[in-house]
Parts: C-alpha cells; structure tokens; sequence
C-alpha cells in the first residue's frame, strides 16, 4: 500500500511541477504582451525621450541667454544714439 501512495505523491508533485512551469509560462507570456501593448501605445502617443528634451531644453536656454545679450547691445547702441543726437 505505501507503495500506491508513494506513486499518488509522486504522480502528484509532478502534476504540482508541471502546473508550476505552466503558470510561469503563462506569466512571461503575459509580461511580453503587456510589454508589446505599452510601447505600442507609448509610441502612439507624441512623447520625447529624455535626452531629446534636454538637448532642445539647452538649446532654448542659449537662445534665451544671445537674446538677453543682444537685447542689452541694443539697449547700449540706443542710449549712445539718443546721446549723439543731444
């Protein structure tokens, strides 16, 4: 008789196991779906990646900066002409 319910168990943890190995199957089967899903939908939207952002983000702060620059020139050039014309 222990020898019956030595092959249940047997048949059992094997049975256990196999369903083990299904479930984890079926997890990374899930994971590459969503996966697949979330860049498709991410791609679908009109995002940036980071470095692109902070390239233009440097880009914008230079121009922000000649700007400041120039306008002071400006400023610098007017005063001198409104001076000339006294």
């Amino acid at each position: 008789m222990t020898t019956g319910t030595t092959r249940i168990l047997d048949d059992f943890a094997k049975l256990m196991t196999d369903a083990a190995g299904a479930a984890q199957g079926v997890r990374k089967e899930m994971e590459t779906v969503f996966r697949a899903q979330a860049d498709r939908f991410l791609n679908g939207m009109d995002l940036v990646k980071r470095e692109e952002f902070e390239a233009v983000r440097e880009m914008a702060v230079k121009a922000r900066e000649e700007n400041d620059a120039l306008l002071q020139r400006i400023a610098a050039l007017e005063a001198k002409i409104a001076g000339a014309k006294k």
